[in-house]
Protein backbone atom coordinates (compact mmCIF):
# COMPACT_ATOMS: atom_id res chain seq x y z
CA UNK A 1 0.00 0.00 0.00
CA UNK A 2 2.82 2.51 0.79
CA UNK A 3 4.57 2.05 -2.39
CA UNK A 4 1.53 2.58 -4.44
CA UNK A 5 1.34 5.90 -2.38
CA UNK A 6 5.24 6.85 -3.08
CA UNK A 7 4.23 6.09 -7.19
CA UNK A 8 1.40 8.33 -7.26
CA UNK A 9 3.30 11.19 -5.63
CA UNK A 10 5.93 10.57 -8.17
CA UNK A 11 3.56 10.35 -10.85
CA UNK A 12 2.36 13.84 -10.13
CA UNK A 13 5.62 15.38 -9.80
CA UNK A 14 6.02 15.94 -6.09
CA UNK A 15 9.32 15.62 -4.00
CA UNK A 16 9.35 13.84 -0.95
CA UNK A 17 9.42 16.54 1.94
CA UNK A 18 13.00 16.88 3.88
CA UNK A 19 12.47 18.07 7.61
CA UNK A 20 14.28 21.36 8.45
CA UNK A 21 14.61 22.48 11.92
CA UNK A 22 14.33 26.03 13.22
CA UNK A 23 15.62 26.97 16.94
CA UNK A 24 12.83 29.79 16.84
CA UNK A 25 9.00 29.95 16.94
CA UNK A 26 9.24 31.59 13.63
CA UNK A 27 11.18 32.55 10.45
CA UNK A 28 11.12 34.42 7.88
CA UNK A 29 10.62 32.38 4.39
CA UNK A 30 13.56 34.30 2.72
CA UNK A 31 15.71 32.81 5.90
CA UNK A 32 14.03 29.57 5.91
CA UNK A 33 15.08 29.32 2.16
CA UNK A 34 18.88 30.15 2.58
CA UNK A 35 19.01 27.55 5.58
CA UNK A 36 17.56 24.42 3.66
CA UNK A 37 19.77 25.32 0.72
CA UNK A 38 17.43 26.49 -1.75
CA UNK A 39 19.34 30.08 -2.86
CA UNK A 40 22.17 31.36 -1.96
CA UNK A 41 21.54 35.04 -0.57
CA UNK A 42 18.26 36.95 0.07
CA UNK A 43 18.99 38.79 -2.99
CA UNK A 44 18.28 35.10 -4.79
CA UNK A 45 15.22 34.48 -2.92
CA UNK A 46 13.57 37.57 -3.71
CA UNK A 47 14.41 37.24 -6.70
CA UNK A 48 12.75 33.60 -7.09
CA UNK A 49 10.14 34.76 -4.56
CA UNK A 50 8.71 37.97 -6.86
CA UNK A 51 8.80 35.73 -10.16
CA UNK A 52 6.33 33.46 -8.40
CA UNK A 53 8.40 30.14 -8.00
CA UNK A 54 7.72 29.66 -4.21
CA UNK A 55 5.04 28.19 -2.40
CA UNK A 56 3.56 28.08 1.04
CA UNK A 57 1.62 25.10 2.27
CA UNK A 58 0.04 24.97 -1.62
CA UNK A 59 -0.64 28.02 -2.26
CA UNK A 60 1.88 30.96 -4.32
CA UNK A 61 3.59 33.30 -1.85
CA UNK A 62 5.86 35.82 -3.34
CA UNK A 63 6.63 37.81 0.32
CA UNK A 64 10.08 37.21 1.50
CA UNK A 65 9.75 38.41 5.01
CA UNK A 66 6.47 35.82 5.23
CA UNK A 67 6.35 34.07 8.27
CA UNK A 68 6.86 30.45 8.85
CA UNK A 69 5.94 28.02 11.06
CA UNK A 70 6.75 24.33 12.23
CA UNK A 71 4.21 22.27 10.46
CA UNK A 72 4.58 24.60 7.25
CA UNK A 73 5.21 22.86 3.84
CA UNK A 74 7.69 25.21 2.01
CA UNK A 75 7.87 24.46 -2.23
CA UNK A 76 10.64 25.84 -4.33
CA UNK A 77 12.68 24.52 -7.49
CA UNK A 78 11.03 21.31 -7.14
CA UNK A 79 12.48 20.72 -3.69
CA UNK A 80 9.64 20.57 -0.27
CA UNK A 81 10.81 21.69 2.92
CA UNK A 82 8.60 21.18 6.15
CA UNK A 83 9.89 23.33 9.38
CA UNK A 84 10.21 21.11 12.31
CA UNK A 85 11.35 22.65 15.76
CA UNK A 86 14.40 20.58 17.39
CA UNK A 87 12.84 17.84 19.76
CA UNK A 88 13.60 18.56 23.45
Amino acid sequence: MHTRRVEHRARAGRSPIRDVEIRDETIRLGQLLKLAGLVEHGAAAREVLEAGEGTVNGRDETRRGRQIVPGDVVALAGERIRVQRPAS
